[in-house]
């Protein structure tokens, strides 16, 4: 049921109409105002205006365009740090799910602040350099290695970045002919940061038997090998 609507009543009911049933310095003591007047030094308080908002100083349009005008969203997402796998610690052996060196077995260094594995093969062992990895794509195995003696503070996402190059603007005579792409070399100061790195890993490597063997040879499934029971 509806709740019943109270039927207000005023506190000074009119005798007939136009006149009510007490008079003015009644209604004063009755309301309490004197209370409220006494409470603030015999004056009544008093409220500062609300501050007027600011007429616009555009003018509004008279016409409005036939397509809606898309405003961009503010984007308030904060990324959170990825969080690493309780399987991956450092020196673990990592086997590689995708790209470039897909069933190559590394070992992992470090996690960069962008999230992904820093990783090397050694490049001597496997021909996998340094580089960063998802570990979304990798397997981790039971086999570890002792790297505590190599530093890899340095290293971290900027490592990575690659130059950009300005394009180079050809002229008519250079558009139909074909130009032989020079590769790249890799710069020295890289390959000597790879060979510090790999000269500890290595040795580490070779105080364990079979290890060097394991990390050498490319993962891959067989016929009549079910993944589901492989123990890594």
């Amino acid at each position: 049921m509806a709740a019943r609507k109270t039927q207000r009543t005023s506190r000074n009911p009119d005798l007939i109409r136009g006149v009510g049933k007490y008079s003015r310095s009644k209604m004063y003591h009755k309301r309490g105002l004197w209370a409220i007047k006494a409470k603030h030094g015999g004056v009544f308080p008093r409220h500062d205006p609300k501050p007027q908002a600011l007429a616009p100083l555009e003018k509004p349009l008279k016409f409005y365009p036939a397509d809606d005008v898309k405003k961009p969203l503010a984007n308030k997402h904060k990324p959170k740090p990825t969080k690493l796998r309780s399987s991956i610690t450092p020196g673990t052996v990592l086997i590689l799910l995708a790209g470039r060196f897909m069933g190559k077995r590394v070992v992992f260094l470090k996690q960069l602040p962008s999230g992904l594995l820093l990783v090397t093969g050694p490049f001597k062992i496997n021909g996998v350099p340094l580089r960063r990895v998802n570990q979304s794509y990798v397997i981790a195995t039971s086999t570890k290695v002792d790297i505590s003696v190599i530093n890899v503070d340095k290293f971290d996402d900027k490592y990575f970045a690659k130059e950009v190059e300005k394009k180079k603007i050809k002229g008519e005579g250079e558009f139909f002919e074909a130009e032989k792409e020079e590769k790249k070399a890799l710069p020295d100061g890289k390959k000597d940061e790879q060979k510090a790195v790999d000269a500890p890993l290595i040795k580490s490597i070779d105080g364990v038997p079979d290890l060097k063997a394991y990390l050498a040879a490319r993962f891959s499934l067989k016929a009549g090998m079910k993944p589901h029971e492989l123990v890594f």
